[in-house]
């Protein structure tokens, strides 16, 4: 079921039923990169897939990764309804979920950052930025090969043709502008001075084999965080809860406070 939050600018999915959890996706995919993990996560909490700003049928905020972490703390505290929230980010989400932990420090009480970071190298700030002028000269399609590789490893995209379609397909609907908006605040981030004002217990996790937020990323960001234990799932890239779901539920199982998550044979 979908559902409007922040008086009425973003829209998000909605199943489940107990504590609110909220699941914000990256840039290069969409929030349907949580469809395999939802259903077991709905047998304990309120599951929320926003569409974050500028994404689906969300409105798109001015003002940088602040304004749109401002815009999703409005989500949560719409949704949570006065329950204590949990929130777990995937890549560029991650990012606006650990800006907005820093931003808001009582908006979750436990946060999942999975394969991001608190700063980019000087040559993953490049990547960014060659990827918007790419964009803005020739057209999302210019960059879709790329793109791709920044989410999977090249044998399982040939081991996966309908899902790489899929993708691609989904990551060409994106908004130009609002990737490209996205692209210069991810060359500029750079939220290790501020780290240390989250004071909620963080599960970080990174794919093993992510290029798009290398490991190393999450090494940083695990040290300079006051409460967080790092988890590398073993031959994923960058959105482990699609390429392993298995993997995926199974590394953020006891991080949740809710045994009925466990991780099913059918999946």
């Amino acid at each position: 079921m979908d559902r409007l939050f922040a008086n009425g600018t973003v829209n998000a999915a909605q199943s489940g039923e107990g504590p609110p959890l909220f699941l914000l996706h990256s840039l290069l995919s969409d929030r349907v990169s949580f469809d395999a993990i939802v259903p077991q996560l709905s047998r304990a909490f309120r599951v929320i897939v926003p569409e974050l700003p500028g994404f689906g049928r969300s409105q798109a905020v001015a003002g940088g990764l602040a304004a749109v972490a401002d815009r999703m703390a409005e989500v949560v505290k719409d949704g949570a309804a006065g329950e204590e929230a949990i929130v777990l980010g995937n890549g560029y989400g991650g990012f606006v979920a650990l800006q907005m932990a820093i931003r808001h420090p009582t908006i979750a009480t436990r946060l999942i950052l999975a394969d991001c970071g608190a700063a980019f190298s000087e040559d993953g700030r490049q990547a960014f930025r060659t990827m918007a002028a790419a964009s803005a000269a020739k057209g999302l399609a210019a960059i879709t090969d790329v793109a791709m590789r920044r989410l999977f490893a090249p044998e399982f995209q040939a081991q996966h043709p309908d899902l790489m379609q899929n993708r691609r397909d989904a990551f060409l609907k994106t908004d130009p502008e609002v990737f490209r908006a996205a692209c210069e605040a991810l060359a500029n981030l750079d939220l290790r001075p501020d780290v240390d004002k989250v004071k909620v217990p963080v599960l970080v996790l990174v794919g093993e084999h992510d290029e798009a937020t290398p490991p190393p990323m999450s090494h940083e960001l695990a040290q300079l965080l006051p409460q967080a234990h790092l988890e590398i799932i073993a031959g994923c890239a960058h959105v482990p809860q699609l390429q392993s779901p298995r993997a995926f539920l199974e590394a953020i199982g006891d991080f949740l406070p809710a045994p009925e998550i466990r991780v099913t044979a059918n999946l």
